[in-house]
């Protein structure tokens, strides 16, 4: 057998310094997707397998400026932006579209949506925007619906891709624009009550639980909820947050004081242990 190396094989071009930033970074995405030298790893995708990142790079990007982080925010927007030149380029590579075709389209899409500024259609003040804006939308959603060959319908657009509570809301939303919601906030709250009942109800019998039943329940309760939310002018997303936030602050002194008072943290200590702890948490 020879012992002589094999030929490297050469690298390919770095894009041009003197480009615009977004063509360089099209153009770096051509190379790592380049079946002669990019990136095994990239070549391999597809847009199944990197939508979960898109995803995770939008809840990034919310973090961040939820931190306040503006360098953070940088490098997340960085990275949401990769996502969608990704797309791009599996789609050209395919024939169906590239990333200009995605700029092009929603820059008509924006001109279309705001003729108050790109038109001499007059529209006074932000709240006057917003019906004037979903009126738009459906118009679109309705040619969408024509082009399909079916009926147009008061959800369609509501992708099944959002995460639930922001589905719901959405849902919520549209449905209450053809009608279909109540008027006054005591029926929302007694419908919380009910569901909460039916959720017992289904816990009644603990040696013969229906755990289907009980996930349809607490589905159930948790949209009545979240239509609470949506009456109360919150967005129940960002309140869960925030109590997220608030419970994992106040289980991190929890565990805080049980090693300086007991020596041990929260897995062998008893439950009145940790109440106790949990109550003095929440004083500061």
């Amino acid at each position: 057998m020879s012992d002589a190396k094999k030929p490297s094989r050469s690298s390919l071009p770095l894009p041009d310094a003197d480009a615009p930033a977004i063509q360089q970074l099209i153009a770096v995405m051509a190379a790592l997707r380049d079946p002669d030298g990019g990136c095994p790893w990239d070549i391999e995708q597809t847009f199944a397998t990197i939508a979960p990142y898109a995803i995770e790079e939008a809840y990034e990007v919310a973090e961040a400026i939820n931190q306040g982080d503006l360098a953070a925010l940088k490098d997340e927007l960085g990275d949401l932006l990769l996502q969608v030149v990704y797309h791009g380029r599996i789609a050209e590579e395919s024939g169906e579209f590239d990333f200009n075709d995605v700029a092009a389209a929603i820059t008509q899409k924006m001109i279309r949506r705001h003729p108050h500024v790109f038109d001499d259609t007059a529209i006074v003040g932000a709240a006057a925007q917003t019906p004037a804006w979903e009126t738009q939308k459906a118009t679109e959603r309705a040619a969408k619906a024509a082009a399909d060959g079916r009926e147009p319908g008061a959800l369609d657009g509501v992708s099944s891709a959002y995460p639930a509570l922001m589905r719901a809301v959405k849902l919520q939303r549209r449905a209450a624009r053809v009608g279909f919601d109540w008027p006054e906030i005591e029926p929302v709250v007694d419908k919380i009550t009910e569901e909460l009942g039916e959720v017992m109800a289904e816990l009644a019998n603990p040696l013969d639980i229906d755990r289907d039943a009980v996930e349809a329940e607490m589905g159930d309760l948790l949209f009545a909820c979240v239509n609470l939310a949506r009456h109360l002018d919150i967005d129940p997303e960002t309140a869960l947050r925030r109590t997220n936030g608030k419970f994992e602050t106040r289980f991190r002194i929890v565990e805080r004081l049980l090693a300086e008072e007991l020596g041990h943290g929260p897995e062998v200590a008893s439950l009145a242990q940790m109440e106790e702890r949990w109550q003095r948490s929440k004083l500061g």
